[in-house]
């Protein structure tokens, strides 16, 4: 049986979630911080952003709502930051400013599920399904009603 999380039983968890997923703080430096250990945060921030990304199917997961909202905040701020430096124009300030919001938006995209990491798999076109849809429509020749609707049943699959 795996041990528990240190972090997510902390007494400060939320402060250190706010931290690990803003990105601006050094995970040695949260661990100084809060007494934990840096390998616990690394471990703790990889399934925070898996619970996180679940929180819809998993309404044990009480703190997810209020994540998103700071992370939501987050990248109000950051737009608000760009903003100002484009009408300051400080280039630099401006392109950290747009690496952030870029960083932002794909963990709310992975959160909301719009994000897709994983990938996917087109089996229409693999050699296995080709020789299946063969084999099973080979089959069927001896019965042209049934093959005829199980062949227009396959090109409608396949559109």
């Amino acid at each position: 049986m795996a041990r528990p999380c240190t972090v997510c039983s902390h007494p400060q968890r939320e402060e250190i979630d706010r931290l690990l997923l803003g990105g601006n703080v050094k995970v040695q430096t949260i661990a100084t911080e809060f007494g934990v250990h840096w390998r616990a945060l690394y471990r703790h921030k990889a399934h925070l952003v898996q619970t996180l990304g679940l929180a819809p199917q998993a309404p044990t997961v009480a703190d997810a709502d209020s994540l998103l909202a700071q992370l939501t905040d987050l990248q109000e701020r950051t737009l608000a930051i760009l903003t100002n430096a484009e009408h300051g124009d400080d280039k630099a300030l401006a392109l950290k400013a747009i690496t952030e919001a870029r960083r932002n938006l794909e963990l709310l995209g992975k959160l909301a599920g719009e994000l897709q990491t994983q990938p996917t798999v087109n089996v229409v076109f693999t050699q296995e399904w080709i020789q299946v849809r063969a084999v099973v429509l080979q089959a069927l020749a001896p019965y042209a009603d049934a093959r005829q609707a199980v062949a227009e049943a396959l090109r409608e699959l396949e559109s």
